[in-house]
Parts: structure tokens; C-alpha cells; sequence
């Protein structure tokens, strides 16, 4: 690929999801032969508007991927920088990534400077945020309007897309596999490396604990005294974006510590694969969603999931074969549950996802957004 393609969003090292997928994107087009840069955040969130402990991770810098952290998220001199430095460069499309309302002044003014001698794509997260706040639909439309095409990762945004802008030139792609988290372990050494019982059960929640999540909706289940008749434990792994003692509350309410295992800390990249490798069935019961990390990374460790059917969850999972799609509901997804054990289900689930996963490459996602650009170029 004779292309020189520069992305705009988190990186490292920035943490999360949005950060992951970009180092994979850009890994991908290095291996396609572009010429390709990330243009990262100087200041991504100040740090009062930020949930979490910290914004960074440690570890390794993707190999081979220059990564500029240049942009500041609330200062509009700054902006106006970074769209005539991008414009020295004279690429040939600009790559953003749009996931939040809170970015769109600086995402699209920097857009909007680019937009006259280059072509600007667009991949939307989310266009109608998870947690809805006042003028939510202003920004949105401020920065989808300095766009020429969109990609999303899931159907549901595509149809939220609409609302936002006639424009045709928009695909829906569904999110790679993430692959960037080391190789399948076995389930007994990931056990051992977490300190859980070799001969335990145990279901995983995984990622930022957000009211959206719906972490609540699993401990109402790990309540049911069928769940504990089977000696079912619910590993919960990620950092707490909501006031944890409600849920610590709640756990104690339930009477249920002994059957919740809490993680409530940022994993690290290279501790992700013992979580995943230990746990037999991810569950996900979320209350709204678009699409989401968490499912490919299952995937890449072949794991049976159980997802809500919200959002592009249900396009992902296919419905008892690599796993369950439940109502927002505790009965059906504790019946999912039971049937997964009871059933023994986790093999043949295992299997189908190593075919499923197939259709999830990063290659195909660049060559979808290439697909695309031919028609702006």
C-alpha cells in the first residue's frame, strides 16, 4: 500500500480500549506498507474529569509505530497547531477516532482545518454517548459534519450515524480481534497465576465498572442459590469508574462475598490473558452498548460469551454457538448460565469461536476503509 495515513486518538501510552484498537490499526497499516503515524493526546482528559486512578499504562511501546503526543483536548490554540503540522505532512486521508461528545470541539476543528487539502475519515464509537449529557447532540454534529466518511463497529451506530448526516459514504465494519494480548494459556496455569482453585468455575466481568455495564444485573444472578449450589464464582476484573461501595453494598446485601472475586484494578496488558484463560464463560450484561473490546478479546482466547441483547452485542456473539444472548434480565441470564454448566457447554462453544473469529481481522478493517477512500481520492 503506497498510502501515507495519519490517525488521529489515543495511543500509547494511553489506556483502554479506544488506545488498543489505534496501536492495532496502525500496526496494521505498517504491515501493509503504509506510511503511517498516530496523533496521540499531550492532555487527553484534565485530571478532575477523569474517573479512573490514572490515564497511563506501563508497558512496551507498539514496535515500529511512532506515535506523536501532541494534541491538547482544551486548548484551542493548540488545535490550530496540530492542524498545520498534520498539513506539512500532506497525507493522504486523516484517520479520527470518535467516541465522546467532550472531544468533538477540538476532533472537529482540527478536521475542519484539514478537510481543504486532504480527505477526513471518520471511525465512530459511539455517536449517541452511553452516559447522555446536555449538548451531547451539538458537539456530535459539529464534528461529523467536517467529516467525508464513516466507518462504525457496530449496526446500531450506523443507524445513530444517520441522524447525524445524509452523507453515503458510510460502512459498518465489525470490530478486529485484539490480538496484542499475548498467546492462549492453559486454563490450569492461568488458574495457578491467579490463585483460584484448579478445580473452581468461574465467570468473568471484565473491563471499567460503569453503571452502564450492568455489573449489578451479575450479582444479582451470583445471588441465585442455584449459581451457588454449583460453586460458581464471579471474577470481577477492572477499575471502578463508579462509586465502588455501592457495589461492595450490594455484595453484602446479597450475602455473596464468597462467591464474588474482585479484581478492582486496572490489568495491566500482560495480565489480561490469565483473567481470560482462567474463567470459562465472559459475561457482559450490559444495559446499553454499541460494540465492545471485551468480546474480541474473548475471541482471541477462544472463550464462550454471554452478552445482553443491546447494541451490536448480538451481531458478534451468535446465539448458542459461541454462547449466549440473554434479555436484560437476571431469570434468562441465570438460566444461560445454568444451561452453559449443567449442559456442559464450554467445549463446543470453545470450538465454534475459533471459526467465528475468523471474520474479525484487521485487514479487513483496512481494507474496508481503503475500499471507502478510493471513492473520496
Amino acid at each position: 500500500m503506497n498510502r501515507k495515513v495519519i490517525i488521529i486518538g489515543p495511543a500509547f501510552p494511553y489506556r483502554g480500549g479506544i488506545a488498543n484498537f489505534n496501536n492495532s490499526l496502525a500496526i496494521e497499516y505498517k504491515k501493509q506498507g503504509a506510511d503511517v503515524k498516530v496523533y496521540s493526546f499531550s492532555l487527553q482528559y484534565p485530571s478532575f474529569l477523569f474517573p479512573g486512578k490514572t490515564q497511563y499504562e506501563n508497558g512496551s511501546s507498539p514496535k515500529n509505530i511512532e506515535i506523536i503526543p501532541i494534541i491538547n483536548s482544551i486548548n484551542p490554540f493548540n488545535w490550530f497547531k496540530v492542524a498545520r503540522r498534520i498539513k506539512k505532512e500532506n497525507p493522504d486521508y486523516v484517520i479520527f477516532r470518535y467516541w465522546l461528545p467532550f472531544m468533538a470541539p477540538a476532533l472537529g476543528t482540527i478536521a475542519m482545518r484539514l478537510r481543504k487539502t486532504t480527505k477526513i475519515f471518520a471511525i465512530t464509537d459511539n455517536v449517541i454517548p452511553h452516559e447522555k449529557r446536555f449538548g451531547d447532540s451539538t458537539l456530535t454534529k459539529y464534528f461529523i459534519s467536517k467529516c467525508d466518511a464513516f466507518l462504525t463497529l457496530s449496526s446500531s451506530v450506523l443507524e445513530d450515524l444517520k441522524k447525524f448526516t445524509k452523507s453515503e459514504e458510510k460502512i459498518f465494519i465489525p470490530h478486529p480481534i485484539y490480538d496484542s494480548f499475548g498467546n492462549i494459556l492453559d486454563k490450569k496455569n492461568a488458574k495457578q497465576n491467579l490463585g483460584l482453585d484448579i478445580d473452581g468455575k468461574h465467570l468473568l466481568f471484565f473491563g471499567f465498572i460503569r453503571k452502564y455495564k450492568g455489573l449489578d444485573i451479575m450479582l444479582d444472578v451470583m445471588s441465585d442459590k442455584r449459581i451457588q449450589d454449583l460453586k460458581i464464582k464471579l471474577i470481577v476484573a477492572g477499575e471502578f469508574y463508579d462509586n465502588k461501595e455501592e457495589y461492595i453494598s450490594k455484595i453484602k446485601e446479597l450475602n455473596i462475598s464468597d462467591y464474588v472475586i474482585l479484581k478492582s484494578d486496572f490489568i495491566p496488558e500482560e495480565e489480561v490473558r490469565n483473567y481470560f484463560c482462567a474463567s470459562d464463560l465472559i459475561t457482559q450484561t450490559y444495559r446499553t452498548a454499541t460494540q465492545s473490546g471485551v468480546t474480541q478479546i474473548a475471541y482471541h482466547f477462544e472463550r464462550p460469551m454471554l452478552v445482553t441483547n443491546v447494541g451490536g452485542l448480538a451481531e458478534i456473539v451468535p446465539h448458542n454457538k459461541v454462547g449466549y444472548v440473554c434479555d436484560i434480565n437476571t431469570a434468562d441470564i441465570t438460566d444461560c448460565i445454568l444451561e452453559f454448566y449443567n449442559e456442559d457447554k464450554e467445549s463446543e462453544f470453545s470450538e465454534n469461536t475459533k471459526k467465528e473469529k475468523k471474520r474479525f481481522t484487521w485487514e479487513g478493517l483496512v481494507n474496508g476503509i481503503e475500499n471507502l477512500i478510493k471513492k473520496q481520492l
